[in-house]
């Protein structure tokens, strides 16, 4: 809808599309938060060795999709029109920090869908650092550091108002739902969470983005909460973790493929739609390639160098410290 209508349509899926497409962006993060905290609950780890995990797992296709992005504005300007090249934007693109688009059109880096990972990013080092306290003052403490950023830091003219956002907070709401499916407190009945899709579904439909932690993150946590309550039902669904496997390259590749195709679709002047529908299979066979190669290969390498130089250096540290002995 944005890259080939500019967010314009004549239709009502169309304009369901336009106007409350981005509420997916909202289920990512209530997905973030609930993943994270599942994943480390029970584990003492290092803050170290949780933050190098997460930049393994999202930085190297990141870095590689917005370097594309970057040859594309600078070698063929015409695929990508409405975006504008500066180094100084991309380093910063690259490294996590928000920065105005010098486009100017918002906190959007090169590769525009990144937008969505400096939260991400943010929230990570957050709940990183908060591995130096006890696991029991973890989520209080999280409350808190979001609140005084989100309400206070982020309202100060030496900090940046991009983490203003209400957006920050469903992050929380993904925590939440952890804590509850830890506990054994989500449903388990059948039609109750079906309900509750249907609610939350209606509630996205009713209410645009103008209170977005109300209208949207609420009913994306309701439809996270019932989905986990329907897991069972998608047991065995090899194809659909498949498919969540490629997601995240899914989200990389998707903006630079769909670009390409609306400049082949402007230049030869063919069917939208038809382009459109030719370019589901490209973004599959893609986001699979990205997957096997970039986020596995790459990120097993990474990971394999990064335990190496941990490993040297710690057999340093204990020679230094046998031979001081």
């Amino acid at each position: 809808m944005q890259i080939f209508y500019d967010f314009k349509s004549d239709n009502p899926l169309g304009q369901f599309l336009s106007e409350r497409g981005a509420v997916g962006v909202d289920v990512f993060f209530v997905i973030s938060g609930l993943v994270i905290y599942l994943s480390t609950q029970g584990r003492e780890q290092p803050t170290r060795e949780f933050l190098i995990n997460r930049i393994i797992r999202i930085a190297p296709a990141y870095w590689l999709y917005s370097l594309i992005v970057a040859a594309i504005l600078v070698f063929a300007h015409r695929v990508m029109p409405i975006q504008v090249f500066e180094w100084h934007h991309l380093l910063r693109s690259l490294f996590f920090i928000p920065a105005q688009n010098p486009a100017g059109y918002g906190f959007y880096p090169t590769l525009p869908v990144g937008w969505t990972l400096n939260y991400e990013m943010f929230f990570y080092t957050v709940f990183g650092v908060l591995f130096f306290v006890r696991e029991r003052w973890r989520l209080p403490l999280l409350v808190v550091t979001l609140l005084l950023v989100n309400l206070v830091l982020a309202r100060q003219p030496w900090f940046s108002d991009f983490y203003r956002n209400s957006i920050l907070f469903e992050f929380l709401l993904g925590v939440f739902i952890g804590v509850l499916y830890r506990k054994g407190w989500l449903m388990r009945s059948t039609w109750l969470p079906v309900l509750v899709l249907v609610a939350a579904a209606a509630a996205i439909y009713a209410f645009d983005e103008s209170s977005r932690f109300l209208h949207w993150g609420l009913p994306s946590a309701a439809i996270v909460f019932a989905l986990i309550s329907l897991e069972p039902w998608f047991a065995g669904r090899q194809w659909l973790k498949r498919l969540g496997d490629r997601s995240y390259s899914v989200y990389l590749v998707h903006v630079i493929l769909l670009s390409l195709a609306w400049y082949i679709q402007q230049r030869l002047d063919l069917n939208a739609e038809l382009v459109l529908l030719a370019c589901i299979p490209f973004i599959h066979l893609a986001s699979s390639f990205s997957y096997e190669w970039v986020e596995k290969r790459l990120g097993l390498w990474m990971k394999g160098r990064l335990l190496r130089e941990t490993n040297r250096n710690k057999q340093v540290a204990d020679a230094a410290a046998r031979h001081s002995g």
